[in-house]
C-alpha cells in the first residue's frame, strides 16, 4: 500500500515536471521566434559620460522601428551594441535569437548593418565591392544583381565609388547591406545625402524590403519616420522617452490651444477648465492650454471665458505632429 502511494506520488511530481518543462520551453521558444531584437537593461559609458543608462525593448519580426533622438542620445551607440561592433557595460541584447556578446558570429550573419559614415573602398568599382563581400558572406554571384538593381545602382554600378555622389555610396552601402539577404537590417541615417527623388526611392525600398525583414532605423527626418515606420521610439540622455505605434502616438486624444483674453486671468482660474492636463503662460495675457478629450476643446474655452466675464480675442488650435512630440519629449 505504502509502495503505491510513494509511486503514485513519484508519477504526480514527474508529471508535474515534465509540464512546467514543456511550457517552459515553448515560452522561450516561442519569444525566440517572434522577437527579432531584444534589449535588456543595457547601459555603456564613455568615462564620464553615460551613453546609454539602462534601456529594454523588444522589437517584433516584421517591424520597422524608428530609432530617434538628439544628437548624443545614444542611437548610434545602440546600433553597434546590437551590430557586436562594442560591447555594452552591462545588461544583454540578442538579434535573431543570438545573444551579441555569446554569439556574434550568429549575430552578424542574419543583420544587415548600414553605419551613420558608410565606410567604403573608394578605389573599387561597385560590382567589384559587391563581389568581394559577397565572397566574404559565401553568397552567390547572382545576388550581385540582384541587389544592384533593388537599390537602383544600376546606372552607376559601371564605375568606381569614388567617382559617385553621396546618395549613390548610400545605395552601395544598403546593396552591400542586403547582399546576404539578412533577417534584421539596421540602418543608422540611410537616407544621408539623397536629393528628394532619391530619398522618395529608398524610402519606398525600406519600406517593400521591411514586409519581410525587421527594420530597426535612425534618422532626424521625421517625415522618413512618418512615412516608413510603424512603431517609433524615442530616446533621450541615454533613456527612452516614449516607445509607441506611430498610429497610436500621432491619433493620441491630446489636443493644444493658445489663447489670448482681454485681460489678465489668474492661473488658479486657467485651472479651473474642464479636461486640462497642462497650461503654460505664454506672455500676459496668451496661455497655451493642452486637453485631453474625445470632443474639439475650442466651445468649452469660448464658454470658460463668457462665464468669467472675458473675451477671446484669439483662439488657434495647434496640430501636434511627430516633430512636435520630438521636441517635446527630448527638451532639456
Amino acid at each position: 500500500m505504502l509502495f503505491g502511494i510513494c509511486h503514485l506520488l513519484f508519477v504526480i511530481c514527474y508529471l508535474s515536471f515534465l509540464t512546467c518543462y514543456l511550457l517552459f520551453d515553448y515560452y522561450f521558444c516561442f519569444k525566440s521566434n517572434t522577437m527579432s531584437i531584444e534589449v535588456n537593461n543595457i547601459s555603456k559609458s564613455y568615462g564620464a559620460q553615460k551613453a546609454l543608462d539602462s534601456i529594454s525593448f523588444s522589437v517584433k519580426k516584421g517591424e520597422i522601428v524608428g530609432f530617434l533622438g538628439p544628437n548624443g542620445a545614444g542611437k548610434s551607440t545602440l546600433m553597434k551594441i546590437l551590430t557586436t561592433y562594442i560591447n555594452a557595460d552591462s545588461g544583454t541584447a540578442s538579434v535573431n535569437g543570438s545573444d551579441v556578446n555569446a554569439n556574434p558570429k550568429a549575430v552578424q550573419q542574419s543583420v544587415g548593418y548600414l553605419p551613420e559614415h558608410n565606410p567604403l573602398y573608394l578605389d573599387l568599382y561597385v560590382k567589384e565591392y559587391l563581389a568581394f563581400n559577397a565572397d566574404v558572406y559565401k553568397v552567390s554571384k547572382s545576388r550581385i544583381e540582384e541587389v544592384i538593381t533593388l537599390t537602383g545602382l544600376t546606372p552607376e554600378s559601371h564605375k568606381k565609388i569614388g567617382q559617385l555622389s553621396k546618395g549613390y555610396r548610400q545605395r552601395v552601402g544598403l546593396a552591400n547591406a542586403l547582399l546576404h539577404n539578412p533577417d534584421v537590417l539596421i540602418l543608422d541615417e540611410p537616407t544621408t545625402g539623397l536629393d528628394p527623388n532619391q530619398l522618395v526611392e529608398i524610402r519606398q525600398l525600406i519600406k517593400n524590403v521591411g514586409k519581410d525583414k525587421t527594420v530597426f532605423l535612425s534618422t532626424h527626418i521625421m517625415q522618413e519616420v512618418e512615412a516608413i515606420c510603424d512603431r517609433v521610439i524615442i530616446i533621450n540622455n541615454g533613456k527612452i522617452v516614449t516607445d509607441k505605434q506611430l498610429d497610436n502616438l500621432m491619433t493620441e486624444k491630446e489636443q493644444v490651444l493658445e489663447v489670448e483674453f482681454d485681460f489678465k486671468v489668474e492661473e488658479q482660474l486657467i485651472a479651473k477648465i474642464p479636461n486640462l492636463v497642462s497650461y503654460k503662460n505664454i506672455h500676459d495675457m496668451t496661455w497655451e492650454l493642452v486637453f485631453v478629450a474625445e470632443g474639439d476643446m475650442r466651445p468649452v474655452v469660448f464658454d470658460f471665458a463668457n462665464t468669467n466675464g472675458l473675451r477671446t480675442l484669439q483662439l488657434n488650435q495647434k496640430n501636434k505632429n511627430l516633430e512636435a512630440v520630438f521636441r517635446e519629449m527630448t527638451k532639456k
